[in-house]
């Protein structure tokens, strides 16, 4: 039996080949006990600790700050911020955590049936009694994960693009939310809600310890996809491909745009994106681009091929945290996307290297093994962990 046919506590003991025909992109699933005896992988002190850290994106949203209604701070913070901060009515959010503690990026493992690549960030929020940020709407699919303590869960319905949002803050709030019957629910910890796009939802703290875990995934919109493979593309063509019109009719109006003109722009328009070879390539790299393309830290000096060997034998290597690696093969040859990048390798070299588990010695049996490892790690996709690193 596929393990796409196996039923999961994750998903409410619905199969993945079940959860992805019947509610991915389509409708939430609320999911009791999707992880039983569920231990929040850090406690609220230590997500405000990250929010603390220069480099790490974290927002705090006050619904009745000192400057105005639903009021938002961006971080990094200190002591003192979260000292004046009021018992309730507030929330703190940070952003990928999963680059920073391996326990939030191992979570990932139990969704191995949605394409790695998909991954946008594992956020957390941490709110007191009352803590939310409004009525909203995300562009993305999200399963929302109840870390710690209580949180109460209101859903709408799907809402159109252009639902009016209150005016003057730097919340993306709904106007009008009106609640579905039957979905008003508290999460407790191991709980866990799906949420397709569009799906209009509120989430308010009902506890003093209320910690929530949102693994949301990204798809690129149509305008962001026309114009990156646009770019890509172009970088790529001669400045000699040019619209033609050899062996045209005379003009009857010299002013006039005619349809045969327009079907011939049409033509080298379509013909110049329909190539599935590049649109692989640009795929590849734009699924895997960095969320923070400034967190790949190069190795320094940089290492030769012996050396890597040599440092390969003694300590494994582990993918950087946020690092994104995919791979695919087309007409026989395969290419590595790793971090925006691809390079060409083996089938069974680039599946070994998306596979997120820490790269012993043994790979350096794989044809080419040691010259691309020594590019990665030279470029930061791959480092060794040093001693006093917590797990």
């Amino acid at each position: 039996m596929s393990h796409r046919d196996t039923p999961l506590t994750l998903l409410g003991d619905l199969t993945p080949a079940e959860f992805m025909a019947e509610y991915w992109q389509q409708k939430p699933l609320l999911i009791r006990g999707a992880f039983p005896e569920f231990l929040t992988p850090l406690d609220p002190d230590e997500l405000a600790g990250l929010a603390c850290e220069e480099g790490i994106e974290a927002r705090l949203v006050e619904e009745k700050g000192p400057d105005g209604p639903w009021q938002v701070s961006h971080g990094p913070f200190d002591d003192a911020t979260f000292e004046r901060l009021p018992e309730e009515n507030w929330s703190l959010l940070v952003q990928a955590v999963d680059h920073y503690v391996p326990s939030v990026a191992s979570l990932m493992e139990a969704f191995d049936f949605l394409p790695r690549w998909r991954l946008d960030d594992i956020m957390i929020s941490y709110a007191p009694p009352g803590g939310s940020v409004g009525p909203h709407v995300d562009q993305y699919d999200v399963f929302l994960l109840q870390a710690s303590g209580e949180r109460r869960w209101q859903l709408g319905h799907k809402v159109p693009d252009d639902a009016p949002i209150i005016p003057g803050i730097d919340l993306r709030i709904l106007q009008e939310f009106e609640i579905e019957p039957g979905s008003d629910w508290v999460l407790e910890a191991g709980d866990m809600l799906y949420l397709p796009p569009g799906w209009a939802h509120h989430g308010v703290s009902q506890s003093d310890d209320c910690m929530t875990i949102s693994l949301g995934f990204r798809a690129p919109s149509a305008d962001e996809a026309v114009t990156s493979y646009a770019d890509y593309l172009g970088e790529q063509l001669p400045p000699s491909r040019r619209y033609s019109d050899a062996g045209m009719a005379p003009a009857e109006d010299a002013s006039k745009i005619d349809d045969a003109a327009l079907e011939r722009m049409r033509k080298l328009i379509l013909d110049t994106l329909d190539d599935p070879a590049q649109l692989s390539q640009w795929f590849g790299r734009v699924m895997t681009q960095p969320k923070y393309v400034d967190q790949l830290i190069p190795h320094d000096p940089p290492l030769t091929d012996a050396e890597l060997v040599a440092a390969l034998q003694e300590a494994p290597l582990h993918h950087a945290p946020g690092s994104r690696f995919a791979w695919r093969t087309d007409n026989d040859v395969t290419t590595l996307f790793v971090d925006g990048d691809g390079y060409t390798c083996t089938q069974a070299l680039a599946q070994r290297l998306a596979d997120p588990s820490p790269l012993s010695s043994d790979i350096l049996d794989l044809p080419d093994a040691n010259g691309l490892l020594t590019k990665l790690v030279n470029a930061g996709n791959l480092y060794w962990q040093v001693a006093d690193d917590e797990e």
